[in-house]
């Protein structure tokens, strides 16, 4: 009988919760949100940045000189690029394995730079706990001294009061017919227990789309790479072994171009995806 009495409650609540439980059923779960961005080693100028404005939520922002460059173009632009309603992708621009051999102090290096960025961005009036990521343009397996060098970067970075993050490739790279690896795992999984921040670099069409400026931006997760928070999916120019497969969405010059952007113009750009409208989170309180 108590067995009965129990069964007749149980069939009436869940009578009662009927419309309830088809009406979650209905309800689509939560997307998740990504925002569009891009990057370039050269400042368009103001007129450029509020065009590209229409089509991004935010730039890549460098603090020293950025690849290849003799000068920093961005310098002493942050407060006119949020006042146009940019969010900020931090980057500074890391060394490359052979003058980190040369040097023989790796780490000092490392300290020296991360001193140097933390100084840079504390100028250029960004906020403590803003996240600066450490452009590694060299990809594979990391060798000692550009370990020693990022986890000097990364401490010195973080005990001045800011985030470190790390711009890597999320593409595997064979070291032999049996062993691949992806530079951002590597980082990952070496870190030994430091909080690092992952802007990855996979521009190889599938899973990258090419040269599209979607409505939704693909996550950065689906870059190959499952803990990222940015993804740079297109290049310019682009990589022809990465990109055959989309390279009718680039310029016939082999560059990306923002929509209503002609080649002419000179003005391309590499794309990013990010969890965050200001993945540096690197706009200040005061900002609308």
């Amino acid at each position: 009988m108590l067995f009965a009495s129990r069964l007749r409650v149980m069939l009436s609540c869940a009578a009662a919760l009927g419309p309830f439980i088809a009406f979650a059923q209905r309800v689509p779960a939560q997307q998740h949100a990504t925002f569009l961005g891009m990057d370039r080693n050269d400042y368009p100028g103001d007129a450029n940045m509020q065009l590209l404005r229409k089509t991004f939520a935010f730039t890549g922002y460098w603090l020293n000189n950025p690849p290849g460059a003799s000068r920093n173009t961005w310098a002493g632009k942050r407060a006119s690029l949020q006042a146009m309603g940019f969010g900020f992708l931090l980057l500074f621009n890391g060394r490359e394995y052979k003058e980190l051999k040369d040097s023989g102090d790796a780490a000092g290096v490392g300290a020296r730079d991360a001193a140097t960025a933390a100084r840079t961005a504390t100028t250029e009036g960004f906020p403590k706990k803003a996240i600066i990521f450490l452009d590694q343009e060299q990809g594979g397996r990391m060798l000692p001294e550009q370990r020693a060098y990022i986890h000097a970067w990364i401490d010195g970075v973080t005990k001045a009061g800011y985030g470190a993050g790390v711009y890597c490739s999320g593409i595997a790279f064979r070291e032999s017919s049996n062993v691949s690896v992806i530079t951002a795992n590597d980082i990952r999984d070496n870190a030994g227990g430091r909080d690092i921040h992952f802007f990855v670099s996979n521009d190889h069409c599938g899973p990258a789309p090419g040269c599209v400026f979607p409505g939704t931006p693909p996550v950065p997760a689906k870059g190959g790479v499952s803990f990222a928070e940015a993804w740079q999916y297109a290049q310019s120019p682009r990589r022809p072994e990465m990109t055959a497969a989309c390279r009718a969405t680039y310029a016939p010059d082999n560059n990306c171009y923002p929509p209503g952007v002609t080649p002419n113009s000179g003005l391309h750009i590499d794309v990013d995806s990010a969890n965050s409208a200001d993945p540096s989170h690197g706009r200040t309180q005061n900002s609308k």
